[in-house]
């Protein structure tokens, strides 16, 4: 059953069945085939903090959250069109910008061909500064949101279908800020658990996306918007436990790894764009 969410966030639930979270998505790769003890030990870990957050959140536990529950949202809403006109800058080299599991490996398990791109602004304490450079407004606006953890632009070209799957951690909450929303709308959206959610231009959802979620574009023009990880609000002790986690996370593989492969793709594409701007003077 598929329930309709509006430019606000807002749904309706049929029934009173409760929505839950899962470990694994069914039919996706695991990331990790044989992990090593330690490995294992910190999946423990991540399991046990993951069983607090549901209990000790301050802002329940819905797939999809209603943007008053954030007062910030609204404020962001506001600014939209200066993001927008950054990002517009940005698409004039949209060919040359990276897939998004070239700087982030674990996506290789739901994306392998190069139509989810993505412009990297911060992730987990490491940042881009050379692409905050090029979007300063952006940079500005989204420091209003608390415990920012990462900020970029998803961009969905035409036909990309992203497979069911949930992310690695419930300790954060998706923000998602429609900047070029293409028609039908119809034939572009995102599900969250049973939930149905259509992004519309200057328009913000806030999800969890420890839930079951795919997204697609069947239409034939880009689709992009500010993608952007917060803290989730929490009581004590999951909101100890939840800073520890997502402040040891710059350690693991995964985020260094993307950032090795990012500062590899900065530095080829700002030296193209130098030797443009010297060439034509």
């Amino acid at each position: 059953m598929n329930v309709s969410v509006g430019n606000h966030g807002t749904a309706t639930h049929p029934g009173q069945i409760k929505p839950k979270q899962t470990i694994v998505t069914e039919g996706i790769d695991p990331t990790l085939d044989r992990p090593s003890a330690v490995t294992r030990f910190f999946m423990r870990i991540v399991a046990g903090a993951e069983r607090l957050n549901l209990r000790y959140s301050k802002v329940g536990n819905p797939p999809v959250y209603d943007n008053a529950t954030f007062p910030w949202v609204a404020e962001i809403e506001r600014e939209w069109h200066l993001i927008r006109s950054e990002l517009d800058r940005v698409l004039l080299r949209q060919s040359e910008l990276p897939s998004f599991q070239e700087i982030a490996s674990d996506v290789k398990t739901i994306s392998k061909d190069n139509h989810w791109k993505t412009f990297f602004l911060t992730g987990y304490g490491v940042s881009s500064d050379r692409n905050i450079a090029q979007c300063p407004e952006t940079w500005r606006i989204v420091q209003k949101i608390p415990g920012l953890k990462t900020a970029m632009f998803s961009i969905f070209e035409p036909g990309k279908h992203l497979a069911p799957h949930r992310g690695p951690y419930n300790g954060v909450l998706r923000l998602h800020v429609g900047l070029l929303v293409p028609e039908p709308r119809d034939q572009l959206a995102i599900r969250v658990d049973k939930q149905i959610c259509h992004w519309s231009e200057g328009k913000a959802l806030v999800f969890d996306d420890a839930y079951e979620h795919e997204a697609w574009n069947h239409t034939d023009k880009t689709r992009v918007v500010l993608f952007v990880d917060f803290v989730k609000p929490l009581r004590f002790p999951a909101k100890l436990v939840n800073w520890l986690l997502l402040n040891l996370a710059v350690f693991t593989p995964f985020i260094r790894e993307g950032q090795d492969a990012h500062k590899e793709w900065e530095k080829k594409f700002y030296a193209q764009a130098e030797a443009l701007r010297n060439h034509k003077a």
